[in-house]
């Protein structure tokens, strides 16, 4: 199980790494610093799942769940976002690494 959340932290850093990329060059572009909101870009990359997310989080979970907080996180930066969960999804892998035996140093 620690192997899979290693590799989903992985692929959120991969996702981090490529959007702060890209908002870095469309801050060079513009001659000013821009930062491209996570609802931003899932509404260029699939609208139709946006809108199916938000209509099954507020029938089924509860409609305060997406008004301030989803919402909240989909106003923030995409890099940060997924920055977030790559350091959340690392450190429930990670484990506490063990001493080397009975030399190891204290």
């Amino acid at each position: 199980m620690r192997f899979i959340f290693r590799i989903i932290s992985l692929l959120a850093l991969v996702v981090a790494v490529i959007s702060g990329v890209v908002d870095a060059i469309k801050s060079v572009a513009a001659s000013r610093v821009v930062f491209t909101p996570l609802g931003s870009d899932w509404f260029s990359l699939s609208p139709d799942t946006l809108n199916l997310s938000q209509a099954f989080i507020q029938r089924h979970v509860h409609p305060f769940l997406w008004d301030p907080v989803i919402q909240w996180i989909l106003l923030q930066p995409t890099w940060a976002v997924f920055l977030v969960l790559s350091l959340f999804f690392y450190l429930i892998a990670w484990r506490k690494p063990k001493a080397a035996g009975r030399f190891a140093a204290r």
